[in-house]
């Protein structure tokens, strides 16, 4: 009897978690077919029973059967707790006959007194392959056209370079898609030789290649996988070009072979494959560029918060400037703020937290710009312009951000020192009443003038040629700070000096992926500057051209350019040693020590 009561109350259990699981009906559709084969549409109802199946006519394909019908329960047991699913499944052939998109329309079954439905699904039907109507080439479905004694055409495994855009701005994005087509199966693929990006930053995603999608390309079928897919920043106007990579791929024929059992057997091949090379359109930024422009290029929104609303004296505080949208934002320069002269000002802290949606990067970059208020009284920080270019509208955008009018009080420091000059005057105030004294002093009649002594006129020369000095100093400084060529040319070093300690710190965290865009950053930002050569004119025929002409030596120029090649292929290339990343950082900092010793050659 205590036997038949646990087991009634094990089955009530189980039905009681069949009845209390949702109960949902999808439908699964094929995920691509070729016009002329069968495919098969499974409907799907979990944790019911149902009956009347009504589903719907699909255009363009033919029912041949169905349904076949099977069903599988299932149970758990996790920490005591009891689970239990059940799920039918309803498998419909059919047979597909016009190539395209088709709708797998709401298809229907009473469940109890309700009644389910599932959502329209679509699949895509592709045209026949040109080879299956010829009877002719290899063909992705049919492996017996697969044999070895036929050849691996150039049109059978390629590797396509794809952009979405013939025609962009400078800093604008681009998608770039290199993908694998192939109409038989891989055991092996091997990048010997990855595409070029030259004249280009780029934004990779990560991906794990699949070959699980197919697609109709110049009347032909294949199984295709996407390699690569990154986001691609031209960094310079005319015709770019992405040169082709190499790649060394394995691939799997059927060798027939006959006797008492017959069938086929694989067979691999080695074939060497390159893919092709994709050029662009690059147009230039348009001319003049408004003040404040610092080469955004997207469509951003900006915002400014104060970090508190008290002030005071020698008390640190900061204003936090966010800059978020999609774009290039990775390459934007941190605005310069209007503080007043008053405050001490540190280096801002910059921060960038960005990721790849869809066809651009998107993502925000925070400022912190730190300052101490140094007096007493009312102070205004003022507005900031930001200007971005929108590849959209082809126009320059101005975003505006407040000014703020802030009070600094008296702070706690200043008032201890306060307290400690107060202390120090009444002690020098009991101090400076002395008493008289009486008698001879042995006081001296005899008095030499200044003007009568022998450095009088020596001193009035070395006034007035400090003066002319000083005077030379500040016109030197003005026509500098005027000069904006030649502030970045003055700075050149320590902005590239910045950018390498950023470097560093990736490669301690070992981030190789940063750490080697840092290093590049560092470089190209530097040249750019040294040499005076816009961003968007970066190459390395210019830079080997300027160097030359700047009076580098040869060996150092080859020195810099196969730096940026070494950095350039190791994002690309298997993850290198500590050591070898810690020569790339030495080579980049003795190249810029180099560099900075090097004076400039007269023209």
């Amino acid at each position: 009897m205590k036997i038949r009561l646990i087991a009634l109350l094990t089955f009530i259990t189980a039905f009681a978690g069949i009845v209390l699981a949702e109960t949902s009906f999808t439908a699964i559709p094929p995920r691509s077919v070729i016009a002329g084969n069968k495919f098969s549409v499974t409907f799907r109802l979990k944790n019911a029973e149902g009956s009347g199946i009504k589903v719907p006519n699909i255009d363009g394909c033919t029912l041949l059967y169905g349904p076949a019908t099977s069903t599988m329960m299932s149970y758990e047991i996790i920490n005591g707790k009891q689970s239990s699913s059940s799920t039918v499944e309803y498998i419909y052939t059919y047979r597909a006959v016009e190539p395209g998109e088709h709708t797998i329309g709401e298809a229907r079954i009473t469940v109890g007194n309700k009644v389910y439905t599932t959502k329209p699904v679509t699949f895509m039907v592709l045209p026949q392959d040109k080879a299956a109507s010829a009877g002719t080439g290899a063909r992705v479905d049919d492996i017996s056209s697969q044999t070895p004694d036929k050849p691996v055409s150039a049109n059978d495994v390629f590797v396509r370079i794809i952009l979405n855009k013939s025609r962009a701005y400078e800093q604008e994005a681009i998608l770039c898609t290199i993908k694998l087509y192939t109409k038989y199966s891989i055991s092996s693929f091997l990048p010997t030789t990855q595409p070029a990006f030259d004249g280009f930053l780029i934004e990779e995603l990560n991906l794990q290649p699949q070959l699980n999608e197919m697609e109709h390309y110049n009347g032909q079928n294949y199984m295709t996988a996407v390699l690569k897919k990154c986001i691609i920043f031209p960094q310079k106007s005319g015709k770019l070009t992405i040169n082709s990579g190499k790649y060394d791929i394995t691939v799997v024929q059927h060798e027939r072979f006959s006797g008492f059992w017959g069938g086929s057997r694989p067979v691999e091949r080695d074939i060497h494959v390159s893919s092709n090379s994709a050029s662009i359109n690059i147009t230039p930024l348009p001319q003049p560029q408004p003040s404040g422009f610092t080469g955004a290029v997207g469509d951003y929104t900006i915002d400014s918060r104060l970090s508190t609303s008290t002030f005071r004296t020698n008390e640190a505080a900061s204003l936090i400037y966010t800059i978020k949208g999609t774009g290039n934002i990775k390459s934007i320069r941190e605005p310069q703020i209007d503080f007043p002269t008053e405050f001490e000002q540190y280096t801002p802290q910059t921060d960038v937290s960005s990721q790849v949606t869809g066809s651009n990067v998107s993502g925000s970059m925070t400022i912190d710009y730190t300052f101490v208020p140094q007096n007493v009284g009312e102070f205004t920080i003022g507005a900031d312009n930001f200007v971005y270019f929108n590849p959209e509208s082809g126009k320059y955008v101005t975003l505006t951000t407040p000014r703020y009018d802030i009070k600094v009080s008296q702070g706690a420091a200043v008032s201890s020192g306060a307290s400690v000059f107060n202390k120090q005057a009444i002690a020098s105030k009991n101090t400076d009443i002395l008493h008289i004294k009486m008698g001879d002093l042995n006081l001296s009649k005899t008095h030499q003038f200044y003007f009568n002594s022998w450095w009088y006129i020596p001193s009035y020369i070395a006034l007035a040629a400090a003066l002319t000095l000083l005077i030379l100093f500040y016109r030197k400084q003005v026509k500098l700070n005027s000069d904006l060529r030649g502030r970045r040319i003055a700075n050149a070093d320590k902005v590239a000096r910045k950018r390498l300690k950023m470097a560093k710190q990736y490669m301690a965290a070992h981030d190789n992926d940063h750490f080697y865009e840092e290093i590049l950053r560092a470089l190209w930002g530097y040249f750019s500057d040294k040499l005076g050569i816009p961003a968007s004119q970066l190459s390395r025929e210019n830079i080997t051209q300027q160097l030359t002409e700047y009076g580098v030596g040869q060996e150092l120029i080859d020195s810099a350019i196969n730096l940026i090649d070494d950095c350039e292929m190791a994002r690309y290339s298997p993850t290198r040693s500590e050591e070898q990343i810690e020569e790339l950082y030495k080579q980049a900092s003795n190249i810029m020590n180099e560099m900075e010793r090097v004076k400039r050659a007269k023209i």
